[in-house]
């Protein structure tokens, strides 16, 4: 089915990247609290989203992964006309287990989510990709946790400002203040996995190259 194992490699890490990215979309629009500050649920697979990032950088480049985040950007919309169209149909009275409102109130929020995670899932990636790669540029092979993590402190805050923005502050679901607070704390969380998570781009890293080192043997 596939002719490389590279191959293989790509299709893996493309179904994590767009199965947490989708993931995000759809269960974003529930806000939790931890202590007093206020975020997205939609922010757990995001970490996800940027390690897989980083490891389509090392070993399919700057062009793969502006080519996944493209892809993603185009799926993220689908789901966009598949609720739009699913919220617009009727529920069957006294038959569906959830009404319209009840669908609504979940998805539709979920709408306005999307529409800013596609804009600030481009800005985020393109910014990721353009310092990951200044990075690389610089230490060759060398220091994987730098551009790893460097690209990630750059990108996922104008992500966690952006999507926030555009979600809930411009449609008046949150006031300023809360908005400001909880992108803070938004982008605090998943800078803060994606750090706990760095072991994970080493793993990556050493089983992805033996796992290729060996279809040249």
């Amino acid at each position: 089915m596939f002719k490389t194992k590279k191959e293989l490699v790509f299709v893996i890490l493309a179904g994590i990247f767009i199965t947490n990215a989708v993931t995000a979309e759809l269960i974003g629009g529930k806000l939790i609290q931890i202590g007093p500050f206020v975020m997205s649920i939609g922010i757990l697979p995001w970490p996800i989203v940027f390690l897989t990032t980083d490891l389509i950088n090392e070993y399919f480049g700057e062009k793969g992964v502006k080519k996944l985040s493209i892809i993603t950007a185009c799926l993220i919309s689908y789901s966009f006309l598949v609720l739009l169209f699913a919220i617009n149909i009727p529920a069957a009275k006294g038959i569906s287990p959830v009404n319209d409102e009840q669908f609504f109130a979940v998805f539709g929020q979920s709408m306005w989510i999307i529409v800013g995670s596609i804009i600030a899932f481009m800005v985020s990636q393109l910014i990721d990709v353009t310092v990951f790669w200044f990075f690389k540029n610089r230490t060759g092979n060398n220091k994987i946790w730098l551009r790893a993590t460097g690209s990630t402190i750059i990108s996922q805050l104008f992500d966690s400002f952006i999507v926030l923005g555009i979600a809930f502050w411009l449609p008046g679901k949150i006031n300023f203040d809360t908005f400001i607070t909880s992108a803070l704390t938004g982008y605090t969380f998943k800078l803060g996995i994606a750090i706990l998570l760095t072991p994970l781009i080493y793993v990556g890293h050493y089983l992805i190259k033996n796992y290729l080192a060996s279809e040249k043997e």
